[in-house]
């Protein structure tokens, strides 16, 4: 076998991979082993004879021969490095298949009819045609299966997508001297798994925050860290609810509660949605009573409605009496552009049977990964016992940065900047909404956040099929009946977050989301083709 040869041919078919020299060799030789070119017994040349021939050190032979013994793929003996005998996978997956023909002739009946023709090569290729689909499915949960496709990476930014905030204007050299400043004061013991409660300073700096800012009544006991938003209504699906106990979801809704709470097992009920955020009936109480409620009362997702006092008072009281708890996502809270922001659900009423959940993804940057559970003080212990065999804490340094960053002021004064940016780039999107598309559709939730709904006046229209034409112009909107949480919801438009786009962008941009709108209307008002 010439090895030159075969390392060349392997280079050049790998050109685009920029491995190191031994790398190469380690993997054209794997590959070879694997697809029979370098047969089982084939006994490679001595290290220093190969390095001469390959024109490489013989350290780079050394590393590729090692590896590849590590893996099981060649033997050494006194002689020299053989390629070992390897199951095919072919006679590896065809275990199953004769295990199971084995089993069926001990257990099937006798038949009369003619004998079927079975184990032919075309049979076996017709077979795994036809279930390549369900045997991909069938490895899979019932949950899986259930998930909502992700967007892609190229959905995830720009014009307008929702939930990222600006990012080019967070204070990235006092951020970095926040974290260099925790990172120089951590003790060797701080380099162990942490609280799984999270770091103490920083629950305490979130306590005292939302004390003076958003109104809850808490202290740190009962202020629990967790990864994140998603992170946290995870923790409280499991913690607060069995398999089978009923969710109310707001309808349309945030489709990461939709997620969490089928992962968790819970029956899923949804509870429209207008103007004045989640709208539940008396029969909704009598006839569905739910375990858990939860609810975007500053913010709703995805429609932007803001839960008026009189609701959430009237909730708080309600599901007191059906003694189930409200889960308050405190989505957008922080970003309120007309009138004073309403206070948190969880401190409005003594004792409230409400669990709070924030995050720093929106008011700081996604990729810090730290949000918050703020739960009643008597399950505070439970939740504390929960974390403690659940989750290994850890990132002290970026916790006790973040601690520093809420103390010295600076997260507000950060907020304070971004409420005044996102109010000006929510004042040009509105503006050029009007323009454009005012005469085909409604404004919805722009007095708060990072993003407003555009309802449409014609709620025949296909919103999906609008957001899909408008993403092939380099415009991300996301349909409304795409965030349905049970059985449709009524409302057909887009939503559009404004934080990543300048101002002055807004009117091009809006522009040629109008055209595809327009054109979908139009198609509508077309009679049918015979």
């Amino acid at each position: 076998m010439d090895l030159a040869r075969l390392l060349a041919t392997y280079t050049h078919q790998h050109s685009h991979r920029a491995w190191p020299r031994q790398r190469l060799l380690h993997e054209c030789l794997r590959a070879a082993i694997r697809d029979g070119t370098l047969a089982a017994g084939t006994r490679l040349a001595a290290s220093r004879v190969l390095a001469e021939e390959l024109h490489v050190a013989r350290n780079t032979v050394l590393y590729a021969y090692e590896q590849l013994a590590s893996e099981g793929f060649v033997v050494t003996d006194r002689r020299g490095t053989v390629v070992a005998t390897l199951v095919p996978l072919a006679a590896i997956a065809a275990v199953p298949i004769a295990t199971a023909a084995i089993a069926s002739r001990v257990v099937a009946p006798r038949s009369t009819a003619a004998p079927r023709a079975v184990g032919t090569a075309a049979g076996m290729a017709d077979n795994t045609a036809a279930n390549t689909a369900a045997s991909a499915a069938s490895g899979l949960s019932q949950r899986a299966r259930n998930l909502r496709p992700l967007y892609g990476t190229a959905q995830r930014m720009g014009a307008f997508v929702p939930g990222v905030p600006a990012l080019d204007q967070f204070p990235m050299a006092l951020w970095r001297r926040l974290v260099d400043r925790a990172w120089r004061a951590l003790t060797p013991a701080q380099l162990n798994y942490g609280d799984p409660c999270g770091e103490a300073e920083l629950r305490a700096a979130i306590a005292d925050h939302l004390r003076a800012a958003r109104g809850v009544v808490c202290d740190a006991g009962q202020v629990f860290i967790t990864d994140g938003a998603q992170s946290g209504l995870d923790l409280c699906l499991r913690a607060l609810a069995d398999a089978g106990d009923t969710i109310w979801l707001e309808n349309p809704g945030y489709g990461g509660a939709l997620a969490a709470a089928r992962g968790a097992g819970l029956v899923v009920t949804g509870i429209d949605v207008d103007d004045d955020g989640i709208a539940p009936t008396a029969d909704d109480w009598l006839l569905r009573p739910p375990r858990l409620v939860y609810t975007t009362p500053s913010h709703q997702y995805p429609v932007g409605s803001v839960l008026s006092l009189r609701r959430r008072l009237a909730l708080i009281d309600a599901a007191r009496v059906a003694g189930a708890l409200i889960i308050e996502d405190d989505y957008d809270s922080e970003f309120r552009h007309d009138g004073a922001p309403l206070s948190a659900m969880q401190g409005l009423a003594p004792g409230a049977p409400v669990v709070y959940l924030g995050t720093f993804s929106k008011t700081m940057f996604p990729g810090l990964r730290i949000g918050f559970v703020v739960v009643p003080r008597d399950l505070a212990p439970a939740f504390a016992a929960m974390r403690a065999q659940s989750y290994a804490s850890g990132r002290a340094a970026e916790q006790l940065a973040l601690a520093e960053f809420l103390r010295s002021g600076q997260f507000a004064l950060h907020v304070r900047r971004m409420r005044r940016l996102y109010r000006q780039r929510r004042d040009a999107l509105a503006v050029a909404l009007e323009k454009h598309l005012g005469a085909v559709a409604t404004v919805h939730g722009a007095s708060a956040g990072m993003h407003l709904s555009l309802r449409l006046r014609d709620q025949e229209l296909d919103d999906a099929a609008i957001s899909a034409q408008a993403l092939a112009q380099g415009v991300v909107v996301n349909a409304l009946s795409r965030h349905d949480t049970h059985g449709g919801s009524g409302w057909k438009g887009l939503m559009l977050g404004y934080a990543q786009v300048p101002a002055a962008e807004m009117d091009d941009l809006v522009r040629r989301l109008a055209v595809v709108v327009h054109l979908a209307a139009y198609n509508r008002r077309q009679p049918a083709a015979k």
